[in-house]
């Protein structure tokens, strides 16, 4: 941990002394390297950050938007690059951007076209250069005088097909008169006009017979509007014909041959004709007709669309089967009829597959290791249902609890279940397991963990929903999971210090006893990026999840109607074991700014609420909130902060007392790109968790709003991670800032900072948030 400070600290120590560097070595005499670019306007509506990206030419990039530092590590090499040293010093760094002003006076006329798309036609862009010794600041002007807008709207359409289509359908244009003129909203329209008709049959179609015609009114800023839309000159050339509609005849599955639409599959021993479509195979039939039918969007009789094409390939591509889907058409006339034929081709993936998988663990920086053999078959029932089995071993490292020297933490785990590629419920029709793209999900598992101070196994089963309802949103549906713990073993200390507790925090208890849990859950999640924590936002973005669960409610319904009070005066029971009773409610946002290409700013707020009532006096240990760790306040290793100011004893079995009902996350995180695949972080992290009861002799940990914002931890600290495209292995390294468990001066270590006390590292797979 000290050693990665001293990384830290080196680092800056060798920015500064870098930036010293001369770079005019690297700069050829009577030209400039490139030092700055700068964009203005006089209109707000014209935001400089969206001309940002017209710019042809860039200065070196910048890290933490601070030093350029990629740039004096280039410039600390010296001329001969036929030294190792030099030659990696200039791979790692980035040579200095030497100004082009051809690139400029380019980067003027796309900013002043941009600006004119937007209705300015009178704007002007001046460029202004600024010299300094041998450095350049280019400054870009803009001028945008009085914006044109649309006066009239004409239409010359000479398909008397498309323009009944198009008339009856003008409520879904962009284009109104009235509004400014954007050759943007045009292309829109263009689109918008080509998307309507590829859908109502029109497969030849293309935005290129789609053309605008502005014409400014002398002495205004008017402008009378003509949309043209072409005949078919496809094969008739000059002269024009009408646009053809196509109706699909005949769709076919190719299952894993080989074949060209229009070539005789002699071949093929067999044809199968299902709900409409052809199934053409060679040996074997890998997937139930029923299956491809389900999935199958092309319907014989119906106008070709293009939404249908790629609904199909959606529906296609939730097959674990099929390593690809491809669809071709092949056109047909018949008497002035048009038709289409579809042949849809399948490939087939490999059905099984045996996989291991090592990993390293790290808990409350206890170090441990664990491996895995999984089993996976993606056809079982010949219906693309994935069934997986995987075995699971760990061990780690138990250190700093007293009366346990030498006894570490193993564990052993088997779980398995069943996938399915659509809605698997009854009695719903087959329309809307069509429309929509969901999964269905049955589980098991049996889990047995060895703690030095406790045995605990859990075995669960589980039935849920996945679905999308659209390309960057999807919910989950737990429709029922059940869990059941069962304490085997708790050690002699462990019960002593349970009766301990009993005095302090008597709700603990209940954490550590038998338990059912039968729980219904619903999960929603939304990023306007489209992507994971497993990968890198190229663009400005937020997320949203929200879940909520309860559980117990029916099994206390159906409990109080037998049995008006407990068989024992505190809870009703299941099989004589407790059942959990209890509603908890999360809600996570994540916004994404993208500074530039190299730099971003991401926020991010976590909040979480969990009742116990009815038969619960306390949440299951599992379901309990805690703070520190990887994700959430960084200055603390995981479930070593609060709840509160609940500081607990060092060296103990305390760490089962770090948790609470309510939590909070406030984080702030800058990330920059440094070189290669490596990116690094400065962040500032703030939040704690916090009880609803009391769980001590005083109110110590409980929430309270006169005081929880005095409760609240910050960290701080940076991270490096190493982007691998399809996942993101991170390392961050925060310190204690204020420390709401600390008294007089350690509350605020950040003025007296201590490595040994106030440091914690994490090691992470994906981003935080």
């Amino acid at each position: 941990m000290v050693n990665l400070l001293r990384i830290y600290i080196y680092i800056v120590t060798v920015a500064f002394v870098l930036s010293g560097c001369s770079v005019s070595k690297f700069i050829p005499e009577g030209e400039y390297m490139l030092d700055e670019v700068h964009i203005s306007s006089d209109n707000k509506e014209l935001k400089s950050s969206e001309m940002y990206s017209y710019v042809r030419q860039r200065p070196n990039a910048k890290w933490f938007s601070l030093v350029k530092l990629p740039m004096y590590i280039y410039c600390s090499s010296g001329k001969d690059s036929t030294k190792w040293i030099n030659r990696i010093l200039r791979k790692v760094g980035d040579a200095p951007r030497i100004y082009d002003s051809k690139m400029a006076e380019e980067t003027r006329k796309q900013i002043l076209s941009a600006v004119q798309n937007k209705g300015y036609l009178g704007a002007q862009v001046t460029l202004e250069e600024k010299i300094k010794n041998k450095k350049l600041e280019v400054n870009y002007k803009i001028s945008s005088g009085k914006p044109y807008n649309i006066s009239k709207i004409s239409y010359n359409i000479q398909d008397y097909v498309i323009r009944g289509l198009l008339m009856n359908d003008s409520i879904g244009s962009g284009l109104k008169e009235g509004m400014r003129f954007n050759v943007n909203v045009l292309e829109e329209e263009r689109n918008r006009i080509t998307q309507y008709l590829l859908n109502r049959g029109f497969y030849r179609f293309n935005k290129d017979y789609i053309t605008f015609q502005a014409d400014t009114v002398n002495g205004t800023f008017l402008i009378d509007l003509l949309m043209n839309i072409d005949l078919n000159t496809e094969r008739t050339g000059d002269e024009g014909t009408l646009h053809r509609q196509y109706m699909i005849r005949n769709v076919n599955y190719l299952m894993d041959i080989d074949n060209v639409p229009g070539v005789q599959s002699g071949n093929m021993s067999d044809t199968i004709k299902y709900d409409g479509i052809n199934i053409l195979y060679d040996d074997d039939l890998f997937l139930r007709p029923g299956v491809i039918s389900s999935h199958n969007r092309l319907i014989p009789g119906k106008l070709y669309s293009n939404r249908d094409v790629m609904s199909t390939y959606t529906s296609l591509s939730r097959l674990g089967i099929l390593k690809y889907s491809n669809i071709r058409f092949v056109e047909h006339l018949e008497n002035d009829t048009s038709y289409l034929d579809a042949y849809v081709s399948l490939s087939r993936n490999k059905n099984k597959t045996l996989s291991f998988q090592v990993e390293g663990t790290n808990s409350a920086g206890d170090l441990g290791a664990a491996a895995s053999v999984t089993y996976t078959h993606r056809n079982l029932f010949k219906g693309s249902e994935t069934f997986n089995i995987k075995v699971r071993g760990a061990y780690e490292a138990v250190t700093g609890l007293e009366g346990y020297a030498n006894n570490n933490y193993t564990e052993y785990g088997i779980e398995t279940g069943l996938e399915f590629p659509e809605f698997m419920f009854p009695f719903l029709k087959s329309d809307f397991k069509k429309s929509v793209n969901a999964r269905s999900q049955v589980s098991a598992k049996y889990n047995w963990q060895i703690r030095p101070e406790f045995e605990r196994t859990l075995a669960s089963a589980a039935w849920s929903y996945r679905w999308n309802s659209r390309k960057r949103a999807s919910h989950r549906l737990d429709v029922l999971d059940i869990n059941y713990i069962y304490m085997p073993y708790r050690s002699k200390t462990f019960i002593e210090y349970l009766d301990y507790m009993d005095e302090i925090n008597p709700l603990l208890r209940y954490s550590y006893e038998d338990l059912f849990i039968v729980r219904l859950g619903y999960t929603y999640t939304y990023n306007s990026a489209g992507v994971s924590t497993q990968q890198t936002a190229k663009k400005s973005s937020y997320s949203i999840r929200f879940n909520i669960e309860e559980s117990g409610n029916l099994i206390y319904g159906f409990s109080k109607l037998i049995h008006k009070q407990p068989s024992d005066g505190e809870s009703f029971r299941m099989g004589n074991i407790s059942f959990a009773q209890y509603v908890k409610a999360d809600l996570d946002y994540a916004k994404n700014i993208m500074i530039d290409d190299r730099n971003s700013l991401v926020f991010h707020i976590g909040t979480g609420v969990a009742i116990p009532y009815g038969n619960s006096k306390s949440l299951p240990f599992e379901k309990l909130y805690f703070s520190g760790g990887a994700n959430s306040v960084r200055g603390w290793s995981v479930r070593s902060l609060g709840p509160g100011g609940y500081s607990g004893k060092s060296g103990t079995l305390d760490y089962v007392n770090h948790t609470g009902d309510i939590k909070l996350d406030l984080n702030v995180e800058y990330r920059t790109h440094l070189f290669w695949k490596l990116n690094a972080a400065a962040f500032i992290d703030a939040g704690n968790v916090w009880t609803l009861k009391s769980r001590y002799s005083d109110s110590t940990g409980q929430f309270a709003f006169n005081r929880f914002y005095k409760e609240i931890a910050v960290s701080y600290g940076l991270g490096i991670r190493f982007d691998l495209d399809f996942l993101i292995l991170r390392f961050d390294g925060g310190m204690k800032a204020i420390n709401p468990m600390g008294k007089g001066i350690y509350r605020f270590p950040v003025i007296n900072p201590d490595l040994s006390r106030d440091f914690a590292f994490h090691f992470a797979v994906g981003y935080p948030f």
